[in-house]
């Protein structure tokens, strides 16, 4: 570093050659030396450093700076497999550990859906099912199962099983101590099915669409009973039906049903029960057997029939004379017992030989041979519930246990063991 320099501020006090000290009072126009001036700010900047110099300054080259250039490597992968080699062996144990892992899973579960696949194709084929069934295999690892050929719990939903004129909406079972018959889960050749437990559900929704071609509805009504309302047609009328059915388990496979309260409704005309007891056949209704007891016509026609007066119990000479009297025709008619008496009559038996009878009544004489040939078995076979559960296409036992009427429709649960399929 430069020593500083001291600016001289009077000049003219400096001492001259000869010694003397130069008063520049007594001589303000006297000239100064040239060495004796010094500009200030060169002194300044001689203090600071040259900015240049550093810029000018020429740095020595790094080794390897004469090394001929090459493009640089942008590719991904090496960058990753910088990143695994840098990771320890203990991640990379977990990794490839995770890895195989997910494989095997992946390869488990596409076996789990090919023996599922296999399963339903064989029960669709051995039970003739017009649909494949649902087969759901459980528990993980499957192919662990396989090679010990064993499986803990399957589960099979089979949707619209014919029984005979009615098809149920679902059968579904739970099979335990399931043994598989093949030699891998590639090669399934059947199974034998130790425990099986399931239910059967008779939808109510199934029954009026195919039992329902005559507009009958079926719902259900307690533990075990269902009801029929709806409309019948016939000989061209459509004629109010209404029955009650009782459901019960009828051996092994099969449900029955007891048709009873079977009835049909001519308007406000006449009831038709069918059946040869004495209030079952046709009746005409208190409506109706009032208005005979009180129109002379219908009246007359009844009274002018034998056979009816000889049912009523009405002695000849009050028939008589009724019919000769209208004052006598009322007094007799108007007694209660005679309205009670005509209800009970059965016109199927009485009116055979007399359709004009029915005319005269209000009643069309073609429901007479309609209604005759509508018998108790006839009709309770077009209301019947009743249905057989399938035999099985192999070996064990399978049986009917409680049944019972729900809102939806009939449930029946089932119980089955030592069963074998697709053998």
């Amino acid at each position: 570093m430069r020593s500083p320099h001291r600016i001289a501020t009077h000049p003219s006090d400096a001492p001259l050659d000869d010694g003397t000290v130069h008063d520049d009072r007594t001589n303000d126009t006297a000239e100064l030396p040239a060495t004796a001036y010094s500009n200030p700010y060169d002194e300044l900047g001689a203090l600071a450093p040259n900015p240049l110099e550093e810029f000018l300054h020429e740095e020595k080259d790094e080794p390897g700076a004469d090394a001929p250039w090459t493009p640089p490597n942008h590719r991904r992968g090496s960058r990753r497999r910088t990143r695994f080699a840098g990771l320890p062996l203990a991640a990379k144990a977990v990794v490839a550990v995770l890895v195989a892992t997910a494989f095997l899973a992946l390869g488990d579960r596409w076996a789990l859906l090919y023996a599922e696949h296999e399963a339903a194709d064989k029960l669709k084929d051995q039970m003739k099912l017009s649909a494949a069934p649902e087969v759901d295999i459980e528990g993980f690892p499957f192919l662990t199962q396989v090679f010990d050929k064993r499986v803990d719990k399957v589960k099979v939903t089979v949707p619209d099983v014919a029984a005979d004129r009615i098809s149920l909406a679902k059968v579904s079972a739970t099979a335990t101590d399931v043994r598989i018959d093949g030699d891998g889960p590639t090669s399934f050749k059947g199974a034998h099915i130790g425990e099986m437990d399931g239910e059967v559900l008779l939808s109510f929704e199934d029954l009026n669409r195919e039992l329902g071609a005559s507009q009958v509805t079926f719902t259900g009504k307690g533990h075990d009973q269902v009801l029929a309302r709806g409309t019948l047609p016939v000989a061209g009328h459509d004629l109010k039906v209404r029955a009650d059915a009782r459901i019960q388990r009828n051996g092994d496979r099969g449900i029955s049903t007891d048709i009873g309260g079977m009835s049909l409704q001519l308007g406000d005309l006449a009831t038709y029960r069918p059946g040869t007891r004495e209030k079952e056949g046709l009746h005409l209704s208190r409506a109706s057997a009032d208005r005979v007891s009180k129109e002379t016509s219908k009246a007359k026609a009844l009274l002018s029939v034998p056979a009816i007066v000889q049912r009523l119990g009405v002695p000849d000479s009050v028939v008589r004379g009724a019919l000769e009297s209208d004052a006598k025709l009322n007094e007799l008619t108007g007694a209660p017992k005679f309205v009670n008496d005509v209800m009970g009559l059965n016109l199927i038996d009485v009116a055979m030989g007399h359709p004009e009878l029915l005319k005269k009544l209000g009643l069309d004489p073609a429901l007479l041979d309609g209604l005759s040939k509508l018998t108790r078995p006839v009709l309770a076979d077009r209301l019947t519930l009743a249905f057989q559960l399938p035999k099985l296409p192999g070996e064990g036992t399978m049986a009917l246990q409680d049944v019972t009427v729900e809102k939806e429709g009939i449930r029946v649960r089932i119980a089955g063991s030592g069963i074998g399929l697709g053998r």
